[in-house]
């Protein structure tokens, strides 16, 4: 008995074909063969669910959208938005995560008592009264106009107060 590769010149392509495939033969295992049928199978299986018209317009959209976001350089922004929160689950352990919910527990109840509430609606007030105050008040401009404004004792003591809030939170702020 002959095979193709006796009749055939050394040289051919058919003898050249034979060897490949005798060669590939004779390399692939049991297990490899199971886990190309596997592979091939599962990109059959992609490849039928895009003969579904949604599935298709859905891949193509996107890819488009893909597009968009590299050409305006958002894709770089979103990978680099993605590691930063993996980095940031990856360094939250419990101990932090405990410690982040009792500031978040501690602000809501520093915010939401009476007394914050009573400061709010106090500088909420003022405020409304320093812009209608304001709006009715004409200014002449000028540095005599601005002199008898701080020759009023009124505005003298709101900058006192202005004054002596910005020591107070300069000092706050160095003793940290």
């Amino acid at each position: 008995m002959t095979s193709s590769m006796d009749s055939e010149p050394a040289g051919s392509a058919s003898a050249e074909v034979d060897r490949f495939v005798g060669a590939a033969r004779d390399a692939l295992t049991d297990r490899m063969v199971e886990r190309l049928a596997t592979t091939g199978g599962a990109a059959l299986e992609v490849v039928d669910r895009l003969n579904d018209p949604e599935t298709l317009e859905a891949v193509h959209s996107v890819i488009d959208k893909m597009t968009e976001l590299h050409r305006i350089g958002a894709l770089d922004t979103l990978f680099q938005t993605i590691g930063l929160i993996h980095a940031a689950r990856s360094a939250a352990t419990d101990s932090i995560v405990d410690r982040l919910a009792g500031f978040v527990e501690q602000s809501i109840n520093t915010l939401g008592s009476d007394e914050m509430q009573n400061c709010a609606s106090d500088v909420l007030q003022a405020l409304e009264t320093a812009t209608a105050e304001t709006e009715k008040n004409d200014s002449q401009g000028g540095l005599f106009a601005t002199m008898s404004l701080l020759g009023k004792p009124e505005s003298q003591q709101s900058l006192y107060f202005l004054l002596k809030v910005g020591e107070a939170l300069r000092s706050a702020r160095s003793a940290r």
